[in-house]
């Protein structure tokens, strides 16, 4: 099978049988991690750009690894020494971009859509890895991988996402995702932090973790930021965390094979405590690992490559 499309803009805009694709063909990517050699020639000659207005670790990080892993050549371009900072606008940056040839743009901006201006605006292929509080779509699959992974299976689930999902790019990507794959998806957090309407993406709104956490199979918790704080959305850090932070109290009464993830950076003691961050249900390291693999993914199906369970990529 192939992914006919030329940009990856979010999972809403997937079908279940893509999502699939992408996770299926993530697998064979992954066991490349246990060569010696970690590196295949599949998009040689290729251009990768990484174009991040917002700062990153993981994502930028992790999308380097996996196009150069795919023998892409890379270039990151570092915003606060572009021409961005003479007052170039999006739309001449990757223009610009655009008119070396690049193959790949990846991008991240603060603003919601930015990636569909970029995506209707040059012929390169697309990928966001963030737009404002709209979706992060790579993270998105890279945590329904993790949990496929894990449980072997994602229809019937129960996920809960915890904590901030009304400016949450990752927890809409989540929802969009895991609802498609026909899990059951209940949303946490604060009145003052939940989407209006947010039921009506085919959630369970709670505002309390207590009453569900026996129940639940995976658990996603999102960094609280504390600028939300300074905006009065909840009184105190203290509050939110005794609350909504997950803490080895809590997961006493939940399932021994309860999955924790956190698409990081973790503001340890806040909405997760370290115990439960290191602790045996957590699989926070491993979703780092595997999204270079589902990244590997999405940029070999966008190059126009046959994806699927066991393929071979030597060649």
């Amino acid at each position: 099978m192939k992914l006919n499309r030329k940009d990856l803009l979010g999972l809403e805009y997937l079908d279940k049988d893509e999502i699939d694709l992408i996770l299926q063909t993530a697998r064979p990517f992954s066991e490349l991690f246990t060569r010696t050699v970690k590196k295949v020639p599949t998009l040689r000659g290729k251009t990768v750009v990484l174009l991040f207005y917002e700062p990153s670790t993981r994502t930028r990080t992790s999308f380097e690894l996996a196009a150069k892993r795919l023998s892409a050549d890379t270039l990151n371009i570092t915003v606060a020494s572009s021409s961005v900072v003479k007052g170039e606008s999006l739309i001449d940056t990757v223009k610009t971009i655009e008119a070396m040839k690049a193959d790949f743009v990846i991008i991240r901006h603060s603003m919601s859509g930015s990636a569909h201006i970029v995506a209707n605006t040059i012929s390169a292929s697309i990928i966001n890895a963030g737009d404002g509080m709209h979706e992060h779509p790579t993270q998105g699959l890279l945590d329904l991988f993790t949990i496929q992974q894990k449980k072997g299976r994602i229809k019937g689930l129960n996920v809960a996402i915890i904590g901030d999902i009304a400016h949450s790019r990752v927890a809409r990507s989540n929802i969009w995702g895991l609802k498609k794959l026909g899990a059951n998806v209940f949303v946490v957090g604060p009145s003052t932090l939940m989407p209006a309407d947010v039921e009506k993406l085919g959630v369970e709104v709670h505002y309390h973790i207590d009453k569900i956490i026996p129940k639940l199979d995976v658990i996603n918790i999102l960094r609280i930021q504390r600028e939300r704080q300074e905006q009065n959305l909840f009184p105190t850090l203290e509050e939110f965390s005794e609350i909504f932070g997950i803490n080895s109290k809590k997961l006493v009464r939940a399932k021994n094979d309860l999955l924790v993830l956190h698409p990081g950076p973790m503001n340890r003691g806040v909405e997760i405590s370290s115990e439960v961050a290191d602790g045996k249900n957590s699989v926070i390291t491993e979703q780092v690992t595997n999204g270079i693999a589902v990244r590997m993914a999405v940029l070999y199906l966008l190059a126009g490559g046959e994806g699927g369970a066991g393929e071979n990529f030597d060649s």
